[in-house]
């Protein structure tokens, strides 16, 4: 391998377990500890309104991109020389979809060959985890990891990020995509971000009735979702009915921002709720909320009215950390390598199934 430049260790990062292609490049510095951002660059792959992202259209999106996102990063970082510059290439090796994963990982292989560095495969969970960490401050906190593929209560304990509770079926990030399908919602910046601006047309005006499903620890988000299909059956038949001139009494009607705002409030609530039992069982005043659907301002202002009742305190980043990105892959990554590990190319594959407990945090302690 090329002969490296002293200083502070530069890592560049892969991610696109989605919907999101996205290339990072950060700065470790291990006499100070300090962490620098210098490239965190994101092109997304939209669907039209009504329908969701295909693995195989998605994976077509990535390779088209990774090429160029990857020149933008190196540029935006700085980095003329990555074989001398980089002291790895990181990429997600799991959870997520299958066809943009593998795609991806085949680009960080041929990164790794061009540029004769290691690779580092990087848990998706434990990046939004450690970049959430690194941005707010947070110590020790209790996570809430929610987005479109994963739902999961988590605590630190032994070197491994405990799940204390997650999704039964579905994700909560998913039951909001799919409820978007369902009103065809614009999939442009994202659907979960429309269904939160619905949401706040309505004022609270009108909640309705939706099952409220925590089963100990753990939450279901599936028939949620059905009611709420069923509910917005019910407000086009209403529609339906006003444009044939029939009389439907105001107080019966029933319009898009009620239905999302209906099941913000809900789904909220039970995430709500067994983050408060996780804070109680580790004694932790701290909630870190990661992962996409935690850009939501109701959600964070739920979430904080909890936590300042009990003398606590909320953390969570912007859309530039919380959505899927590079540099979480490249900062969890680099953390790795730093305690010696890599990842031999005749094992970097990537899973579909990578629980966010299975990974060995030898970086902290």
């Amino acid at each position: 391998m090329a002969k490296k430049q002293p200083g502070p260790l530069l890592a560049i990062g892969c991610e696109g377990s989605a919907n999101k292609l996205g290339i990072g490049i950060i700065s470790h510095d291990p006499v100070t500890g300090k962490s620098a951002i210098l490239a965190n660059i994101r092109h997304t792959f939209v669907s039209p309104p009504g329908t969701g992202f295909l693995p195989k259209d998605t994976a077509r999106h990535h390779r088209a991109y990774f090429s160029q996102l990857t020149k933008s990063a190196l540029a935006s970082a700085g980095v003329t020389d990555p074989a001398t510059q980089l002291s790895c290439v990181c990429y997600t090796k799991g959870p997520g979809m299958g066809a943009p994963l593998q795609s991806v990982a085949v680009a960080a292989r041929t990164l790794s060959l061009m540029w004769d560095l290691p690779l580092v495969g990087v848990n998706h969970c434990v990046g939004h985890i450690e970049m959430g960490r690194e941005i707010t401050g947070a110590q020790n906190p209790v996570v809430l990891y929610v987005s479109g593929g994963n739902t999961q209560v988590i605590a630190y304990a032994e070197r491994r990020y405990r799940i204390f509770g997650e999704a039964l079926d579905i994700a909560v990030g998913n039951c909001l995509d799919r409820f978007a399908r369902t009103l065809s919602i614009s999939n442009d910046p994202a659907p979960g971000y429309n269904i939160e601006l619905l949401a706040r047309k309505s004022e609270g005006k009108k909640l309705l009735d939706l099952p409220y499903a925590v089963k100990g620890m753990d939450c279901s988000f599936s028939g949620i979702l059905t009611a709420a299909d069923l509910l917005a059956a019910q407000m086009k038949e209403q529609r339906e009915k006003i444009a044939r001139g029939e009389d439907v009494p105001e107080e019966d009607q029933i319009g898009p921002e009620d239905l999302c705002f209906s099941l913000q409030e809900t789904v909220f609530a039970m995430l709500v709720e067994i983050t408060e039992r996780a804070m109680a069982h580790v004694g932790s005043n701290q909630v870190l909320i990661v992962g996409g659907v935690g850009c939501n301002e109701r959600l964070q202002a739920m979430m904080g009215q909890m936590a300042k009742e009990r003398g606590g305190s909320v953390y969570a980043t912007d859309e530039r950390f919380c959505i899927d990105n590079g540099i979480m892959i490249a900062h969890a990554g680099l953390l790795a390598y730093e305690t010696g590990f890599r990842t031999p190319l005749e094992d970097s594959t990537c899973t579909q199934r990578f629980r966010t407990d299975e990974v060995y945090v030898k970086w902290r302690d």
